[in-house]
């Protein structure tokens, strides 16, 4: 069974008290489960003010968003300080995304743009018919590419099988970013999507809904809870990614209280380092 917030609160207090910056590693730190900050999360903040708040968190990974490190209107120059300043705050910058790679002009600036900024990772939403040229770009500079699925809602990639089937052949660097929350509103299984991608998923978004399963998609979608909250099998979840030794990272990407999203995101990550550590410990 999942545990959900009652439960985790009243089976231990003490792990509640997480530390802002903790002094020592915690679970999803490193090991089998790395924790990261999709900063789509902070998207109403600028990157300064999102810097801080990641610190706050104890998180040591992003997934930049480019409201944090601009990819338009901006030089090299700009995106290498930009970058600088997570990497001085000791944050490793892990994935950039989602960035929209449908039209060719926007593919060779987005590999630029992650090359500059150190990005191992772009996650992106192209069409099939762009991935040709994509796949060129991915073995030129030698950076990765994770498809993003976006639920019912997107006519070309919905679904992790979506992705993957369009990838399957291609180069090994070609690959999936997994969105349980939009995966789950598809009527996909999430635990299956993962153990389907294997090598190639590169990349997890972490949310938690209340009513993934709704046929208005839109409910559906508004349905979003802090991690915990909700009915996503997040613990399944972790256990597959750690039976199939995932490399990547799992990202939260926290899309609701826009205003003020650090407490929510602070009890998301408390609740996924809890259910880590008793995978982990058992």
């Amino acid at each position: 069974m999942n545990l959900n917030r009652r439960e985790f609160l009243t089976t231990t207090l003490a792990a509640a008290a997480v530390p802002v910056i903790p002094a020592i590693a915690l679970p999803g730190d490193s090991g089998p489960i790395k924790l990261a900050v999709a900063t789509y999360s902070l998207r109403n903040f600028k990157r300064p003010e999102a810097i801080k708040m990641i610190q706050e968190l104890g998180i040591k990974f992003a997934d930049v968003k480019e409201f944090h490190i601009p990819i338009k209107d901006a030089t090299p120059e700009e995106w290498k300080q930009d970058a600088k300043e997570f990497r001085d705050a000791g944050i490793k910058l892990v994935a950039c995304g989602n960035v929209d790679m449908k039209k060719p002009e926007e593919q060779r600036r987005a590999f630029e743009y992650a090359k500059t900024c150190g990005f191992p990772t772009i996650v992106c939403a192209p069409t099939e018919e762009q991935l040709p040229a994509i796949e060129k770009l991915v073995k030129e500079y030698n950076i990765k590419i994770a498809i993003h699925n976006h639920g019912p809602e997107d006519k070309f990639f919905s679904t992790p099988k979506m992705c993957y089937d369009a990838v399957k052949n291609m180069d090994p660097r070609m690959g999936l970013c997994i969105d349980i929350g939009h995966t789950a509103r598809t009527g996909a299984d999430v635990v299956e999507s993962i153990q389907m991608a294997g090598v190639r998923l590169f990349e997890m978004h972490f949310k938690d809904l209340k009513d993934p399963h709704n046929p208005d998609w839109k409910v559906g979608r508004d349905s979003q809870v802090d991690v915990g909250d909700g009915v996503l099998p997040i613990k399944e979840i972790f256990q597959a990614l750690i039976k199939q030794k995932y490399q990547g990272y799992c990202s939260l990407e926290y899309e609701i209280n826009a205003k003020d999203p650090l407490p929510g995101m602070k009890r998301s990550f408390d609740y996924m380092r809890k259910v880590v550590a008793e995978i982990t410990k058992a």
